[in-house]
């Protein structure tokens, strides 16, 4: 059978559910996924785990936290003033908004409450601290 390798461009169809079963992405019923397998595009253990795979294969895989999208950290919690939100922003619960790190990086925060005063944002990844099941399969190497 046909292993891709690094550098090679592969297309992949996938299936991501959470523990609880619920799906939290999906390229079925569109377009597969396409990356250079070894280039660090996705997360670890997904790359890792479409390497090991025959063209034509389909295999499910968990990826603990660790391999996937890391730990939750606390210290990427926090409560900023309202007047700190950009002006004209509706806010509700669950808003993704673009915001830089102390060291000038772009980060994604998460509004997950808010009142008149203040608004609590999460910096982690929204799957942060989950370990994730795949169903991959491997439909293209290129």
């Amino acid at each position: 059978m046909t292993q891709p390798k690094s550098g090679d461009t592969v297309k992949v169809h996938y299936t991501g559910t959470l523990n609880d079963g619920s799906e939290f992405d999906s390229s079925r019923g569109g377009e597969p996924l396409e990356f250079e397998l070894g280039a660090g595009q996705l997360i670890p253990g997904f790359e890792q785990a479409v390497g090991e795979m025959n063209l034509g294969e389909t295999r499910t895989v968990n990826i603990p936290a660790d391999d996937a999208y890391g730990p939750r950290y606390d210290e990427l919690m926090q409560t900023v003033p309202r007047t700190a939100m950009p002006e004209g922003v509706e806010l509700t619960a669950g808003l993704i908004l673009q915001g830089t790190s102390p060291d000038g990086h772009p980060m994604r925060f998460t509004v997950l409450e808010f009142n008149d005063e203040t608004v609590s944002l999460d910096g982690n990844h929204p799957l942060a601290g989950k370990d994730l099941t795949f169903e991959l399969e491997l439909i293209e190497i290129g």
